[in-house]
């Protein structure tokens, strides 16, 4: 088959992409069309700036996880796109849209309402992005339409998500003694700032709870003792054992926003497979409602579990209760230690959810790519798949001193049902939609 490449620069989030994919016949749910025009469609352009955004300090408030904040641009993109083109379910009912609306106009007026009301110190960027979107459509009674059902679909989704959860006040958390319990990490001891974040209202998912991993393994058993022994050599700032390559792995996969990263590999995927406008607005869509319920489900299980990080496990070692681990109270992490349980990690489970969205939507595992980033300008990170990165992404959380290899199998299994579950349960090709039920 002849293969399709293209190469783009994002640097706002700090990453670029080279990639190639094979060309694959159209399938039944997804009709070709024509994308040779030179600009990306408007629901790329408006992933870009929504990126932009998130990469800006201080405009995502600090207790709202920024996933949030992804789904619900993407699902009002959705909606509003799929009001007009139809052809799927649509996530929350929406009003008949008259079949001459400017699909375009719709996705573009969806995104600048649902970000205007999420990021409302960001109206200055945002504002100019749609006057720059509407210069590239056009005016007309068309674009008016399709204005008119963009701010619908984006009102719908805020209404919806107006008493979720996402709202409340983080509790503090208090620590517990004994081996294994989570204790603030050095070098700063910061409160954790998403405890509540597990009982916010999922998107697709019943609850957060829904998928909750077992527990992690005993401290005082052969497999913790295993995943103790490798976190120790492998992500220790000083290793001797951790291979350059593993070094730049660390360091790579924690150099931007895990789900930032997805979302950019969903972009360049839409674009060297030549999605239409109304396939990149399902496919975020259901990539960015898969990470955000399992960002919910992780934090979940982070809290039912609260079990401590590799650096407070190695310095704490000799007083674990298990023989058979040794401990180093100056052993440092290759990257400073997130602010949050261990247990199950989340760049798995992130990584893994985006994965599967990824696949299932396009039907094949397959996409050649590769990731640079300017922090590390010598780094280039290449891969064959999906599934590749994402697993890349899970390992390198060992080689960064963040995680056991426990916790990455953990969160790895978690994404598989979070992002097998939301590409069966909504945007499907029925008529039927998709309500908050457990959202007050």
């Amino acid at each position: 088959m002849r293969r399709i490449a293209v190469t783009l620069a994002l640097l706002v989030a700090g990453i670029s992409f080279t990639a190639a994919a094979e060309a694959r016949p159209p399938t039944k749910h997804r009709p070709r069309t024509d994308t040779s025009s030179t600009q990306p469609d408007q629901v790329i352009q408006w992933n870009r700036t929504l990126l932009q955004i998130l990469q800006t300090p201080g405009a995502q408030p600090a207790t709202v996880h920024p996933t949030r904040s992804m789904a619900i641009t993407q699902l009002a993109v959705y909606d509003a796109v799929n009001a007009i083109e139809g052809g799927g379910t649509p996530y929350l009912p929406q009003p008949h849209a008259p079949h001459a609306a400017s699909p375009d106009a719709a996705a573009a007026a969806a995104a600048h309402r649902a970000l205007l009301s999420l990021f409302p110190s960001q109206q200055a960027l945002i504002d100019a992005k749609f006057q720059d979107s509407l210069s590239q459509i056009g005016g007309g009674e068309h674009v008016r339409q399709g204005i008119r059902v963009g701010e619908q679909a984006a009102n719908a989704i805020l209404t919806a998500r107006a008493h979720d959860g996402s709202g409340a006040t983080p509790p503090v958390f208090v620590p517990q003694s004994g081996p294994g319990e989570y204790q603030l990490t050095p070098p700063t001891f910061s409160q954790p700032v998403f405890t509540h974040w597990g009982a916010v209202a999922p998107f697709a998912l019943s609850s957060g709870s829904q998928f909750r991993p077992p527990p992690p393994p005993a401290v005082n058993g052969p497999r913790y003792t295993a995943d103790f022994d490798e976190v120790k050599s492998l992500g220790e700032v000083n290793s001797t054992t951790r291979s350059a390559d593993q070094t730049d792995i660390g360091r790579f996969w924690g150099a931007a926003p895990v789900q930032n990263v997805w979302n950019q590999i969903g972009q360049i995927a839409g674009m060297s497979l030549k999605n239409s406008l109304e396939q990149n607005a399902r496919m975020f869509a259901l990539l960015d409602t898969s990470v955000a319920d399992g960002v919910i489900a992780l934090y979940d299980s982070k809290y039912a579990y609260h079990r401590w990080r590799p650096v407070t496990a190695v310095r704490a070692a000799d007083n674990d209760g298990n023989p058979d681990t040794s401990g180093d109270p100056n052993w440092t992490p290759l990257a400073a230690t997130a602010p949050d349980p261990s247990y199950a990690g989340a760049h798995a489970e992130i990584s893994r959810s985006a994965a599967v969205a990824l696949r299932d939507f396009f039907g094949t595992d397959r996409l050649d790519f590769s990731l640079t980033t300017p922090s590390l300008p010598s780094v280039v990170r290449s891969f064959q798949s999906f599934s590749q990165a994402a697993d890349e992404a899970a390992v390198s959380r060992i080689y960064a001193g963040q995680h056991f290899r426990y916790d990455e199998d953990a969160g790895q299994a978690l994404g598989d049902e979070v992002g097998d579950f939301v590409l069966d349960s909504i945007l499907g090709p029925s008529a039927r939609g998709h309500g908050l039920t457990n959202a007050a």
